[in-house]
């Protein structure tokens, strides 16, 4: 009797051969903009979230309100925005005018993001549509230092514009929020893995995300757990989050499954530090962000919590990145500096 096979830790590649003459995310590198890296604004449940949710990190504050019928858009839907803001940076990058309209074909957007093709796919899309149209989220995100508080959608308007007889998507029209266009304009963005797609669980995608955005080409990113669960915006209890996290870095260390960086629980601190195959494209090449790429020494975390106790140390790095205009001559300095007067500033963390 033949044994059964083992589950791997990656979904399959369910689409190998791309079509021809098919505008494909393959051509077109999957891109995500940075605040919904940075804030969990995608629920983690697979299941319908109705539930409201609040967020508060630092000086940004998030409230949340699912969509009626569908519930709150979930992290399996934001695949539908990485797939439109890839096309829309890739034409950007070829010289093309972009604007908040864009019309997609459904089966390209299946197969880009390696889902599979059939009537219940289909369906699931239009339900995904839904959740990222009428979940409304209320925040003061700031674009380029300008705060202000506002009501935004993720998508405002989604219309489909041919079906075929047994009732599937062949083009959907979305009209997109314009934070997001100004995302790509600003080339506010990230470049992922496409490996992300063949990510099982939800929270997988969501550490990958803040590793992506956090730890980037540095050597090692650390956080608490407690912080990481806060930035997941998982609902889990801590015991149980922990588990969950266990249960990944157990899986990445048994077969190397989790994209571009290698995640290790270290007590109640994940420790997060790039792959050699990530470093091997990635680390001689220029900062793939705005975000400007300087290394912090050991010793410099250290002096940083002295000047801002209370704070969490690579929270005020992230503050302290998006703020730089230029490479500072000498960064550990620069850092420090920065984080006593933010204390004095602040004060105490909230």
């Amino acid at each position: 009797m033949a044994r059964p096979r083992k589950r791997t830790a990656l979904l399959p590649q369910r689409h190998t051969e791309p079509d021809l003459f098919v505008c494909d995310i393959l051509d077109a590198t999957p891109k995500s903009d940075r605040a919904s890296m940075e804030h969990p604004l995608f629920s983690l449940s697979v299941k319908k979230d109705l539930a409201a949710f609040e967020y508060e990190q630092g000086n940004v504050k998030v409230k949340i309100t699912p969509a009626a019928e569908e519930g709150r858009a979930n992290v399996f839907d934001r695949d539908i925005l990485i797939y439109v803001l890839s096309q829309l940076m890739a034409a950007k990058n070829e010289g093309q005018e972009i604007g908040r309209r864009v019309r997609i074909s459904a089966h390209d957007l299946l197969k880009a993001t390696n889902r599979h093709t059939t009537g219940q796919a289909y369906a699931t899309l239009r339900r995904a549509l839904t959740r990222l149209q009428f979940t409304q989220i209320e925040t003061n995100i700031h674009d380029h230092g300008i705060g202000e508080w506002r009501s935004i959608s993720f998508i405002t308007d989604a219309r489909i514009v041919k079906e075929d007889s047994t009732g599937r998507l062949l083009s959907v029209e979305l009209e997109m929020g314009d934070w997001l266009v100004k995302a790509i304009e600003n080339k506010n963005v990230l470049t992922l893995n496409k490996a992300y797609f063949q990510l099982r669980k939800p929270l997988e995608r969501r550490l990958y995300e803040l590793a992506r955005k956090h730890c980037g080409k540095q050597d090692v990113w650390r956080i608490g757990l407690d912080k990481l669960q806060h930035k997941t915006g998982s609902t889990s209890s801590p015991k149980e989050f922990k588990r969950l996290v266990k249960l990944i870095c157990k899986a990445d260390a048994d077969q190397s499954h989790m994209p571009d960086y290698k995640f290790t629980l270290l007590h109640d601190v994940l420790e997060v530090s790039p792959k050699p195959e990530f470093l091997d494209i990635y680390g001689d090449a220029p900062a793939i962000t705005s975000e400007i790429s300087v290394r912090l020494s050991s010793e410099a975390y250290e002096k940083a919590r002295e000047a801002a106790p209370t704070w969490d140390v690579y929270f005020l790095e992230q503050e302290w990145r998006m703020w730089m205009s230029e490479p500072p001559r000498h960064p550990d300095g620069a850092f420090i500096g920065f984080c006593r007067k933010w204390y004095e500033r602040k004060g105490k963390a909230p």
